[in-house]
């Protein structure tokens, strides 16, 4: 697996959407590398990694990202945040979580209003094995829409997604079966770190709603909503994004 180490101070690690890889994260490496040892992961099949060996399997990348990193916080952006969420619920490496646009379960379900509609990930399936470049395109458009920053992002967000590769067609259908069939919500109230929350009021795709419910469930959580932004916050709400990293570790105990 390809984890790339940058800047110097306390660790944090830093894990990707569904398709990218973990150069979306550059604005925040140029504000918080002065300050963190950032550590960059690339998914099984996605960006660098490249391991015909490694699958996208929740439990097993989880701790094969804590194996090749030292303790710190973790941060997941969207389906990153399924891998940081378990780690920071069975791991004793994880010294704080960050989650960035993601919950504990993406689907609608009747005690769980705020999400997307249970067919959302399958559809993204069926039509990935019928027009790839297609599917790929419309699901990345849905992580800006909606932002006061959405054309500048999305152009960011299409620049990256080939930048290291293709993304590996069976990778991408394991994620949305892990986006579709997960749910974490009972590892929440015995979460022996603290948390952060951090949603765009204008994510399209996981409501700020469930956000602010997730982190209700959890101790010592803080949830923070952006306004203006969208799915991809750390784009274009960079330094909003950083100042709440930052205010967060200051408060973790090393």
């Amino acid at each position: 697996m390809h984890i790339e180490t940058v800047g110097h101070g306390p660790d944090l690690v830093l894990i990707h959407g569904w398709a990218l890889h973990g150069g979306v994260f550059a604005p925040l490496v140029e504000r918080l590398s002065d300050r963190f040892r950032l550590h960059l992961v690339d998914l099984p099949g996605h960006g660098y990694s490249r391991d015909p060996e490694d699958s996208l399997d929740l439990a097993a990348t989880a701790s094969a990202i804590a194996a090749r990193t030292p303790p710190a916080t973790w941060l997941g952006w969207s389906l990153g945040g399924l891998f940081a969420l378990r780690a920071a619920a069975t791991l004793p490496t994880v010294r704080g979580l960050v989650m960035v646009a993601a919950t504990p379960r993406f689907v609608r379900a009747p005690d769980w209003p705020h999400a997307v509609d249970a067919t959302v990930f399958s559809r993204f399936g069926e039509e990935l094995a019928g027009d790839y470049a297609g599917t790929l395109d419309r699901f990345i458009a849905l992580d800006t829409l909606g932002s006061e920053h959405g054309r500048a992002e999305l152009k960011t967000l299409r620049a990256l997604l080939h930048a290291r590769g293709e993304p590996d067609p069976e990778a991408l259908q394991a994620g949305l079966r892990l986006l579709d069939a997960s749910d974490m919500r009972r590892a929440l109230p015995r979460l022996a770190v603290p948390s952060l929350w951090l949603g765009g009021r204008r994510d399209r795709l996981v409501d700020p709603r469930g956000m602010a419910a997730a982190a209700a469930l959890a101790p010592r959580s803080r949830f923070v909503e952006l306004a203006g932004a969208a799915h991809a916050p750390f784009l274009g709400h960079a330094a909003d994004v950083a100042a709440e990293i930052g205010a967060f570790a200051d408060n973790i105990a090393p």
